[in-house]
């Protein structure tokens, strides 16, 4: 609902909410797909925050709010205008978004209402020419064991923009982001871990490759080469994948064609 000029209640039209819900809706079964659970957690946050000022007819911009160990950050923003908004907030620790986090309620309001409350966010908005705003809280998990993550933001330039419906919307939208940030995190952490196995497995083959190289040089067997390595690791205080490539990096040296005579 939002408020006509002659002061009248005015709804959004069944046309809008139709397409809002569609919207919303696509965004959801994107979500659902293979690709989605793979995708960077601020890409999918920043297609979030775009589908929700396609569905809400009065958004002109959404950021993403996201408590990074505990000390807020703009991760996503659909117009760089809105980002000395958040700036704003996270400087003066307060705010509409910094409210809707503490509180775990969405907060909608008119800007200058909360003017004594509020002045750096104020201020911000209405240099930016912003009027109005909504900020929904980001949670992850259910009810009360979930875990806090951010808010999204919602501004628009126009004063009577946002009513309840929009409100809903928008945690739906923050539901979505939920299970988004919920598949980010493990993939990431999946990645992570191919990562360094892969990593722990190039180093095992260049500690093997560098005993080869003691082995032959020495005429010692697979064991004292491994002691060698080691004791030089400590000797030097050098990790030993570090020494193993040392050994490779002379043996290859030595060997250059460069070194003939």
């Amino acid at each position: 609902m939002t408020i006509g000029a002659d002061g009248s209640a005015q709804y959004p039209s069944m046309t809008a909410v139709t397409v809002a819900l569609d919207t919303v809706t696509a965004a959801l079964d994107t979500l659902r797909g293979e690709s989605a659970s793979e995708e960077a957690l601020e890409v999918v946050l920043l297609r979030l925050a775009r589908t929700g000022v396609a569905a809400l007819e009065d958004a002109d911009a959404i950021s993403v709010t996201r408590l990074d160990e505990r000390h807020p950050v703009t991760v996503a923003v659909t117009d760089p205008a809105m980002e000395p908004i958040d700036a704003a907030q996270y400087a003066a620790g307060r705010g509409p978004c910094l409210q809707a986090c503490a509180t775990r309620r969405p907060v909608r309001s008119v800007v200058g209402d909360h003017d004594d409350v509020w002045p750096e966010f104020t201020a911000a908005a209405r240099a930016a020419g912003i009027r109005a705003y909504l900020s929904v809280p980001l949670l992850v998990g259910d009810d009360d064991a979930a875990e806090l993550v951010g808010s999204f933001n919602v501004y628009s330039a126009r004063p009577e923009a946002f009513d309840p419906f929009d409100e809903k919307l928008m945690a739906l939208l923050s539901t979505a982001a939920s299970a988004a940030i919920t598949n980010a995190l493990r993939w990431g952490r999946s990645r992570q871990t191919v990562e360094q196995l892969q990593a722990a497995l190039a180093s095992r083959a260049e500690i093997e490759q560098a005993k080869g190289v003691l082995m032959g040089r020495h005429g010692v067997d697979a064991e004292q080469a491994f002691r060698e390595l080691v004791a030089r690791s400590q000797r030097t205080n050098t990790k030993l994948y570090d020494v193993a490539r040392e050994v490779l990096r002379t043996a290859t040296a030595a060997s250059s064609p460069d070194r003939v005579r």
